[in-house]
């Protein structure tokens, strides 16, 4: 754990200069007064500045080398978030206090104290809640102004960390849609434990489970199969795999580290997924000042050519695999998966923080007295909603499509399929199936499909139990109300990682650290650099959503600009670009798998009922060793360039070497 921070810290402060250095806007002066804010800049020439304010582009008229930006405010204030055409942006705190203006300049690289200090909290502590609230509390104090003058607005950022921030997080109509469809997972996991079906579930599968590694590669193959959605793929798989892998005392760490290391890895890389319309989009924005590829390459083209470098959503499920079949673990899982093999006991009973003081209600959902172990009274539910999810992605998706189709000029003769699919091919030019079907995957409501396969499948559970009269219609709903409550602890972390990410949002952290870190000038080692730049925004930040949106506008037309500069011919350059745009997706996911506030790790912890704290320690090794092979493959791809058959020659010689690593440095399990 103490190697994780000084790992974080060392990364931090390795970049102590670039992180401090003086703004460009150092040259700039900035005053107030009851009305606005006064942007004081002699050496620009011309009669009007150009800035951008809290991300509007905003023209001013200069008189005299100055500006007025009028500001309405009053004694809470409103954060300013002031950057030029060139240099390092700034943020201001702007209030009114008994009518006297108040302009407080807030040093940009306070934004990323929120998250660290969340994050050290709970690796140091292993307390998740107590450390998201202070990380909350801490953002809520830098959005607030600094205010250490008066006891009043210090005392104002702590509710805020309420008021503000955990009801802004609640009332996000995406984040409702999480939280509901886990509940209503969580209920049919427990409606279908009653009524017999996961103990008819774990005696089928044990005629293929009939030893840790066979059943712990029957999760990582139902991780892979279930590739269209993150969400859905580790609540499923978790829930399902649980009382299998109970069975054969693999720890709940285990579970958890295969649920989460093939549910983002495998949505982020297939061509259909929930991911595929924002990586689309992402990419297309990126490359629209890029002649020679918009001209020419359509974003899910360059999609395509991209994923020959993605090494690390490819190579940890192959890491996964090679764990499985040699049976070897290091670090913090191999005492864990000592501990259940040994002992039985699967989780940690020490702190409970995240997951695991489910497991007595868990416990408790034994099938009811007489109730027969049919298993298809749990494949039954568990498959509609895969199907319902898939229906949902192509319903949403078809209407997403007509609509954006009738913007554009491309009117449908009407609604149906059929008649969308083909005016859909005769827009794009192509008729290429996965093409289309990525596009319309793309324009897909996800939640709107997760939240109708869920209610289904909940309802489908309670049909099948009333209808074999397994149960009476009180019970089962007192056991859907109590798989509820087992959801409870883990949408409270949920909920306030959510809240956190808000005030990173309103520090602007993720810009920041673009900015700071993103000064890259030689063109065969800006993919190491960028891998750096996207980990860490995403640790930090707990989202790999957030990072690509951040960094695709900007790491895209940043690196053709960069190697045209070099010189570099147009193949080469196209060559290093694919790679970038690979590895900011890559290192997304890793910063993702490493974050305790992520929102992807913290539902694993949930599926899994891991203790959360416990995940991620015992994941981060497994995630760091990946990604420092990622990072040198995608570095070596870069400098010798080639195709598809170099890459996959460096991905066989990167798994050779994590084999001997893992020969040399694992350690044997026992054998129970």
């Amino acid at each position: 754990m103490k190697h994780h921070l000084i790992t974080a810290f060392v990364l931090l402060f390795g970049c102590y200069p670039t992180l401090f250095a003086q703004s460009s806007a150092e040259r700039v002066g900035f005053s107030a007064d009851a009305n606005g804010v006064y942007i004081q800049d002699e050496a620009s020439a011309g009669d009007s500045l150009s800035w951008i304010v809290n991300g509007q582009d905003t023209a001013l008229a200069l008189d005299g080398g100055r500006a007025f930006l009028p500001v309405e405010t009053d004694d809470v204030g409103r954060l300013l978030f002031i950057q030029g055409e060139v240099g390092q942006p700034v943020l201001f705190h702007y209030s009114l206090r008994e009518g006297r203006p108040r302009l407080r300049r807030i040093p940009l690289w306070l934004s990323i104290v929120p998250p660290l200090l969340a994050i050290a909290m709970a690796l140091l502590l292993r307390e998740v809640i107590l450390s998201l609230v202070a990380g909350i509390w801490a953002g809520a104090f830098i959005a607030g102004g600094l205010r250490l003058d008066s006891f009043y607005h210090f005392l104002m950022s702590f509710l805020d960390v309420l008021d503000h921030y955990i009801i802004q997080a609640l009332t996000d109509s995406a984040h409702l849609s999480i939280i509901l469809f886990s509940l209503l997972i969580g209920g049919m996991v427990a409606v279908i434990s009653r009524n017999g079906g996961m103990a008819g579930i774990v005696e089928r599968l044990s005629a293929y489970a009939r030893s840790a590694r066979s059943t712990q590669f029957i999760t990582w193959l139902l991780g892979v199969a279930i590739f269209f959605d993150d969400y859905a793929n580790t609540l499923i798989v978790g829930n399902t795999m649980r009382p299998v892998t109970d069975r054969f005392r693999i720890s709940r760490e285990k579970l958890a580290y295969l649920v989460d290391s093939t549910a983002a890895p495998v949505a982020a890389i297939a061509f259909i997924t929930t991911w595929i319309g924002a990586e689309l989009s992402y990419i297309d924005d990126g490359i629209a000042d890029i002649p020679l590829l918009s001209g020419s390459y359509s974003a899910y083209a360059v999609f395509l050519e991209s994923l020959k470098y993605s090494f690390y959503p490819l190579l940890t499920l192959a890491f996964l695999l090679m764990i499985v079949w040699t049976g070897r673990d290091y670090g913090p899982m191999h005492l864990a998966e000592t501990r259940a093999r040994l002992t039985g006991r699967v989780w940690e009973q020490g702190g409970k923080s995240g997951g695991e003081e489910d497991d007595d209600d868990m416990e408790n959902l034994n099938p009811v007295a007489s109730a027969p172990h049919r298993w298809y009274n749990a494949a039954v539910p568990v498959v509609v909603v895969i199907l319902l999810t898939l229906y949902g992605l192509l319903q949403t998706g078809m209407e997403g499509s007509w609509k954006e189709l009738a913007a554009k000029g491309f009117v449908p003769p009407d609604r149906s399929w059929g008649a969308v699919w083909s005016t859909l091919a005769d827009a794009e030019g192509t008729e290429g199936f996965f093409i289309l079907l990525g596009k319309v995957i793309g324009n897909a409501d996800s939640y709107v499909a997760l939240l109708w396969s869920s209610l289904l499948g909940v309802v489908t559970a309670l049909l099948l139990t009333l209808g074999q009269r397994i149960m009476n219609l009180y019970r089962s709903m007192n056991t859907l109300v109590t798989g509820f409550k087992t959801m409870a602890p883990a949408l409270i972390i949920l909920s306030l990682a959510w809240a956190l990410a808000l005030t990173t949002k309103e520090l602007h952290t993720a810009s920041f650290l673009s900015f700071a870190l993103g000064d890259a000038l030689n063109p065969l080692f800006l993919p190491a650099i960028v891998f750096v730049l996207a980990a860490f925004i995403s640790f930090s930040t707990g989202s790999s959503w957030s990072t690509m949106a951040i960094l695709y506008p900007i790491a895209i037309p940043t690196t053709w600009t960069i190697c045209q500069a070099a010189g570099l011919d147009e193949a080469h350059s196209k060559e290093i670009l694919f790679n970038v745009i690979s590895i900011v997706l890559g290192a997304s996911v890793l910063g993702d798998h490493c974050s305790p506030i992520s929102d992807t790790t913290i539902l694993s912890s949930l599926a899994s009922h891991c203790n959360h704290i416990d995940h991620v320690r015992t994941q981060l090794p497994y995630a760091l060793t990946v990604g420092a092979v990622s990072i040198v493959l995608g570095t070596l791809s870069t400098a010798l360039g080639g195709g598809w058959g170099l890459r996959f020659g460096l991905g066989l010689e990167g798994m050779a070497e994590w084999f001997s690593m893992g020969q040399w440095t694992g350690k044997q399990l026992p054998n129970r």
